[in-house]
């Protein structure tokens, strides 16, 4: 059975290219989604395996719907794993603080990448 993932990013175009890689590459992208509110409404409805979330949401932030996800999750939260173009150093100290699970950046993002950091995390 394929990962299910939800891809929380205020880019369409971001949501659309990494939807058609990642399912080319064998993750079933069970939804997207801009928003906050749009994306934890996605989590409770689609269950997914892993929620990939932009530290930048346009005018909102990642790191926030990382924390709600975690506080609201209802139950077990799937991993979340932040993502960004930004580099990891410019963000470090929230991205620990964070209840993610990792900082994937955008340019390595893969199904490879997600089961390394997937294997790393129930270890």
């Amino acid at each position: 059975m394929p990962l299910r993932c939800l891809i929380a990013d205020d880019s369409d175009h971001f949501k659309e290219a990494a939807r058609l890689f990642l399912e080319a590459d064998g993750v079933a992208v069970v939804g997207v989604a801009s928003t906050i509110a749009e994306a934890l409404g996605r989590v409770g409805e689609l269950r997914p395996d892993v929620v990939l979330v932009d530290i930048d949401l346009g005018g909102e932030s990642g790191f926030d719907l990382a924390r709600r996800l975690y506080d609201e999750g209802g139950g077990e939260p799937p991993p979340i794993i932040l993502i960004s173009t930004h580099d990891e150093q410019d963000f470090a100290e929230l991205i620990a603080t964070s209840p993610a699970v990792a900082f994937l950046p955008k340019p390595r993002l893969s199904k490879r990448a997600i089961d390394e950091i997937l294997r790393g995390a129930d270890a």
